[in-house]
């Protein structure tokens, strides 16, 4: 009663047949070459020192501020409760 109804041809014909290309593919383009000496080696070491001490002044400049601000506020706490 509920079985399904199957088609007669269960696998239906290709909608498109494969057809090889007539042209050969397409020559590939090398990069051009990037010549790295050594002064552009030693400007990339020294910038990324120079970010990383920028870096870390901020950070420690932050924390600084955050003890004294804390310090400033128990300072003041104290003084309002006497």
């Amino acid at each position: 009663m509920f079985l399904p109804k199957y088609p007669d041809n269960p696998t239906p014909p290709p909608a498109h047949t494969h057809t090889a290309p007539t042209d050969p593919a397409p020559a590939r383009r090398s990069l051009p070459s990037v010549s790295i000496d050594q002064k552009t080696v030693l400007a990339l070491v020294v910038g990324g020192v120079v970010l990383t001490a920028l870096l870390a002044a901020v950070a420690v400049t932050a924390i600084s501020v955050a003890v004294a601000a804390v310090v400033l506020r128990s300072l003041l706490r104290d003084q309002h409760h006497r």
